[in-house]
């Protein structure tokens, strides 16, 4: 039996999961009863957003001239907020079908995509979807795919998902052409994790690529990583549901089931060995995910801490790559300082850990990770202002900064330079496309872009704007930390790191949002905005007074007077003691970006 294992990748919505439903029907996985759109994608969340957002791998059979096949397939998300899905499930392929839109054309992700699949050295088929539809312009789309990826525009397969025109021919060119693996099975055993799901029967799932050698269940299989051995129960593919088999060997692609009872002892990117004849050399593993993006949770309403701790873990085991630490502040109570890949990743996490464990939950703004130099010399990291040291200590702060690709039409040029240049961007270079789209390269700090860029991006496009973007330093740069005092308490949950030339508006703003929210006491409230020891905004709480001098009608002023006085020393007295009461909502509202 021959194996062929590929993946399938492209921009979002150009159609890889509706592609991966009529490779099943084609090939006799599925009948057409139990057939159901974007069948791979398991979570509601995925079929509701009609996104993809975990790789899935199945394994189907197709004869092909009298030979039989074993295809593996994997269907990899698009966003860019989960790349590191597909460069996971890229290392456990040999070749890729690249996915084009044929009335769209290349797009960013496809660009990054791409990319990411030549530097695994994976043989790649340019495959021009939905070729049907009546805008579509497969012979514009398959010259860019030449002009931009430099693969021949002839080799471009047209087909169509939906209808299931070219199927055929797609899976006759991944029998013919396509590179079979090249493991040898009578060598020792070497399997590499790409993925692992946690279930609440079998406990973890891991999914392997068997590079060379064989897996039985019974076999004790030792995690090259840890050292540590297990005893494999159960071996298995999905086609498309669960199917247990007896053994794996070299080139194929499975899931392994080994009484492994938490997350944390599985490792992506791992090798798995026999324990008693194990390989000399584990595999190249994967780069751990970076996290980008932090912010806090917090119970409210009617969930509590108890209850949110858990349903973190719980959700924890089926996505490793956020993490969580336990975070507490004096306005909002305890909760939790989580990190995420990107602000998609952010949102998916947020309403799953409000859908599937139906709590209510108060979200902090996003922040990004800064790098802190100190006089003597050491370099650390920090994910929250609060955790910045006095300035005093601090030699230098560095930010993160992003290497963004934008493919654009040609006409909004001029508006997306313009935005570009208020978010600090450095402009490095213009690609023409096709006469009507053009590519743009900047460099600019991830925080510009982290809150309402994309939004900003998608309207001045009028939606027809991607972007693409990769971390690729730290850089310093005129950063300070603004501290929000209410009534001369600095209140860390509201201060924000930022840009010194941005700092008086963005500090100015945030009061003013919090003047309408903070109900007026009986004394003066001041609200100030300050780096360091120096105020750089103000807006002030009149109090609220009541009239003691109502009941004087007529006679000497000096009486009128005399109570006035008294009520201010009242007033100074009351606001030297007196604590203000900030209401949730006003955290709420500071937190929401700019309109």
């Amino acid at each position: 039996m021959k194996i062929r294992n590929f993946s399938i990748v492209a921009h979002i919505d150009h159609g890889k999961s509706t592609l991966a439903d009529r490779i099943l029907q084609a090939t006799g996985a599925i009948s057409e009863r139990e057939m159901r759109a974007q069948l791979l994608d398991s979570m509601d969340l995925e079929r509701e957003r009609g996104i993809t957002i975990k790789a899935s791998a199945v394994t189907v059979m197709h004869e092909h001239k009298g030979e039989q096949y074993m295809l593996n397939l994997i269907d990899t998300p698009g966003h860019v907020d989960f790349h590191y899905e597909v460069s996971r499930a890229l290392t456990a392929c040999e070749g890729a079908l690249l996915v084009v839109d044929a009335a769209q054309g290349v797009e960013a992700q496809t660009v990054a995509n791409a990319y990411a699949a030549v530097e695994q050295d994976l043989e790649i088929f340019p495959v021009l979807n939905k070729a049907d539809l009546p805008a579509a312009q497969p012979d514009v789309v398959a010259d860019e795919i030449e002009s931009v990826l430099g693969f021949p525009a002839e080799e471009c397969v047209l087909c169509s998902a939906k209808s299931g025109m070219g199927i055929d021919e797609l899976l006759e060119l991944i029998c013919e052409k396509m590179p079979g693996p090249e493991g040898d099975a009578d060598k020792g055993t070497q399997a590499l994790i790409f993925d692992s799901v946690y279930d609440d029967y079998r406990g973890v799932i891991f999914f392997v690529r068997l590079v060379n050698g064989k897996l039985k269940v019974g076999d004790k299989i030792r995690m090259m990583s840890s050292g540590r051995t297990y005893p494999v129960t159960a071996l298995g593919k999905y086609m498309p549901k669960q199917t247990d088999v007896k053994e794996l060997v070299a080139g194929e692609v499975g899931f392994v089931v080994a009484s492994i009872k938490t997350l944390g002892e599985v490792h992506i990117g791992d090798t798995v060995t026999l324990d008693l004849h194990p390989t000399d050399e584990p595999l190249p593993g994967y780069q751990e995910p970076q996290r980008m993006v932090f912010c806090d949770f917090y119970p409210t309403g009617e969930s509590d801490y108890e209850e949110l701790r858990k349903e973190i873990e719980k959700l924890h085991l089926n996505d490793a790559s956020f993490t969580y630490v336990p975070e507490s502040n004096e306005a909002l109570g305890f909760g939790f300082r989580c990190g995420f890949l990107g602000l998609l990743h952010m949102e998916i996490i947020q309403e799953r850990l409000e859908r599937e464990g139906k709590l209510e939950i108060v979200q902090t703004a996003p922040t990004v990770t800064y790098q802190v130099e100190k006089t003597d010399g050491t370099v650390f990291e920090i994910h929250n202002p609060s955790e910045l040291p006095d300035a005093g200590h601090i030699k230098e702060l560095r930010e993160p900064i992003v290497k963004l690709e934008i493919i654009t039409p040609s006409d909004s040029i001029g508006d997306l330079m313009k935005l570009c240049g208020s978010r600090r961007a450095v402009y490095k270079k213009q690609t023409f496309l096709s006469p009507t789209r053009q590519i743009l390269d900047y460099e600019l700090p991830l925080a510009e872009i982290i809150y309402d860029f994309y939004d900003k991006l998608k309207s001045i496009t009028r939606g027809y704007g991607t972007m693409d973007y990769e971390l690729i330093g730290y850089q310093a740069d005129n950063l300070a930390k603004v501290s929000i005092m209410v009534n001369g308490v600095s209140v860390d949950a509201l201060s924000l790191i930022c840009h010194r030339d941005t700092a008086e508006q963005r500090g100015r703003s945030l009061l003013v949002k919090l003047k309408k929210e903070i109900d007026r006491h009986q004394f003066e409230i001041p609200l100030q905005a300050a780096i360091g020891g120096k105020i750089i905004a103000r807006e002030s709480i009149s109090a609220m007074r009541k009239n003691v001098t109502a009941k004087c009608y007529g006679g000497d002023v000096s009486r009128k007077r005399k109570l006035l006085e008294k009520q201010k020393a009242g007033k100074k007295r009351m606001k030297r003691v007196g604590s203000v009461d900030i209401p949730q909502k006003a955290f709420m509202a500071v937190l929401q970006p700019d309109g």
